[in-house]
């Protein structure tokens, strides 16, 4: 099919309006996102809407009037209710959608089997022209292939529809750039089911008391159909994985910046005021300081990722879910398929270093020094008790259970460590869960700062949950005759095993702070108090 690109002129209006009429698609312009627009009476010009965007048939769509009086006259709705006219009269045109009982000549295409139609009336001057020439009610689901970000541009829609549909109409870039609020008057309470830069408190404003469905911000129950176009699992994303990052900005920078130091597939999707503190590739999303510009760029900037070279994963900065925030965040909490990490909110100092070097002495010397210590050892007894993680370990080395129902540790141990491959395994299994043990421990601490004592910090990836990391070194012979009184083994298995570890220089690299541990006792016990005072007291 020959897609046609088609000017808002008044003649490609016309030529529009007509291949509307005659069953076709047109990508239309609308303040929110470019629509894919077809007769909403027509069952058969609809289902080419769900073929050409690859869109299941059970997500209802939104139909388009020019004017309030066209709802009534078209018999789109079995009755207008009291709220919707107030509704109207506030913010329409504009981009609020209303769901009402539907009217008999509304298809099941359009509602999806529902008992209930989605209307709204678009501001976009193109799209005004468009409904009026046509004479008709348009079904317009955003004009993407389904799951990717909304177009805001013509160009969009090409790179996703082209020879797929009959025409698009270019009018320009979107200036809301989300797609419009929708609100069901279908319930006893009337309730948001997809937040937009219309926002709760304007809505309450001329309508009294609302409630904000909990799949705006959560999953879909299994099985649960979708009231409203945008409730599904994952939608509006982008070919590389996104994952949002929720915490404050210093937390937000501190874990990109040390991811980045050892990932360079990543990238940051952030506010303008972050690009200058950040070391990986950047896509802004607006300002921090300014909702309505973040709406506006968030689909762009989404769309902006896939054109990143080497990019695997991208880590968005976490709106609000206040106000017109809880627009973004709808929509990123979908790019992200519910993948979101919470940054810890205290202090958090990380605790590593090199087998025999000290570290352990240097954490029982914090300790005692009143400091909050959460140790890795103790996360992972606990983490292997975890009956996810247990299941995983019988799913990786086979029953590695006792008869009571325990972990064989030991069993484990032989199976994993004895190939690296094996170990891999295993930590890739308990690594996630010994860290949200101890990220737990930490928000419940009864401390601002506290330290992460982890001899595998790095290997875990953990630091990036740091503020600041400590490293503890020593020299190779020194470690070499501690660990040969500590541990009762031969030179040779201390060796191999202190060859597995990282070397002195990359510590020196990624620490922010390095105790040497040559000396004393109580030369080390100086330098741990020192340390202290200036992670606690900073």
């Amino acid at each position: 099919m020959n897609t046609l690109f088609l000017k808002n002129t008044t003649e490609d209006i016309k030529k529009a309006a007509a291949i509307l009429t005659d069953g076709g698609l047109v990508a239309m312009p609308t303040e929110t996102v470019y629509g894919l627009a077809a007769d909403a009476l027509n069952g058969e010009a609809v289902r080419r809407i769900f073929e050409a965007k690859g869109r299941p048939m059970d997500n209802p769509l939104i139909v388009h009037v020019a004017e309030f009086s066209d709802i009534e006259r078209l018999h789109l709705v079995r009755s207008i209710p009291e709220k919707a006219v107030k509704l109207a009269q506030a913010f329409s045109p504009g981009p609020l959608t209303i769901i009402m009982e539907k009217g008999d000549v509304i298809p099941d295409e359009v509602s999806a089997g529902l008992d209930t139609v989605a209307i709204r009336i678009p501001s976009h001057p193109d799209a005004q022209r468009l409904l009026r020439s046509s004479g008709l009610a348009l079904a317009a689901p955003s004009a993407n292939t389904s799951g990717k970000p909304s177009p805001t541009t013509a160009q969009h829609v090409i790179d996703d529809m082209d020879g797929r549909i009959e025409a698009v109409l270019d009018g320009g870039a979107c200036g809301v750039g989300v797609e419009s609020t929708v609100i069901t008057l279908a319930t006893d309470i009337p309730r948001i089911l997809r937040p937009g830069i219309i926002t709760r408190e304007e809505i309450e404003a001329v309508i009294g008391p609302i409630e904000v469905d909990k799949a705006v911000l959560n999953k879909l129950e299994n099985n649960e159909k979708a009231a409203s176009p945008g409730m599904k699992y994952k939608h509006y994303a982008p070919k590389a994985r996104v994952i949002l990052l929720r915490g404050s900005d210093e937390k937000y920078i501190n874990y990109l910046n040390r991811l980045y130091a050892r990932d360079k597939s990543i990238a940051a999707l952030c506010y303008i005021e972050d690009v200058s503190k950040i070391h990986a590739p950047c896509i802004t999303m607006g300002s921090e300081t300014d909702e309505k510009q973040q709406a506006q760029a968030l689909f762009d900037a989404l769309r902006a990722v896939d054109e990143l070279q080497g990019v695997k994963t991208v880590y968005a900065h976490c709106p609000s879910a206040t106000g017109v925030g809880m627009a973004l965040y709808n929509r990123l909490i979908r790019a992200a398929a519910f993948e979101v990490i919470d940054l810890p909110t205290k202090r958090v100092i990380g605790l590593t270093g090199q087998t025999g070097a000290g570290k352990s002495e240097v954490s029982r010397m914090l300790s005692e020094m009143g400091a909050v210590v959460i140790s890795a050892d103790e996360a992972a007894r606990e983490a292997v008790e975890d009956s996810e993680v247990k299941a995983m370990l019988c799913a990786a080395f086979g029953d590695v259970l006792k008869a009571d129902g325990s972990l064989d540790r030991r069993l484990v141990a032989q199976i994993a460590f004895s190939k690296p491959g094996r170990t891999a395994v295993l930590n890739a299994i308990t690594h996630p869960k010994i860290a949200s043990i101890m990220l737990s421990k930490a928000e419940t601490a009864d401390a601002d700062t506290v330290f992460f004592d982890a001899s595998q910090l790095f290997e875990a990836r953990m630091e990036v949950y740091c503020d600041r990391v400590i490293g503890v070194i020593a020299d190779e012979a020194i470690r070499m005759e501690r660990l040969l009184m500590r541990d009762g083994i031969s030179r040779e298995d201390v060796a191999l095993r202190m060859s597995a570890q990282f070397d002195e220089g990359f510590f020196l690299s990624f620490c922010n702070d390095i105790l040497y541990n040559n000396g004393s006792l109580r030369e080390l016990s100086e330098e741990v108090d020192k340390l202290y005072e200036r992670s606690v007291n900073r």
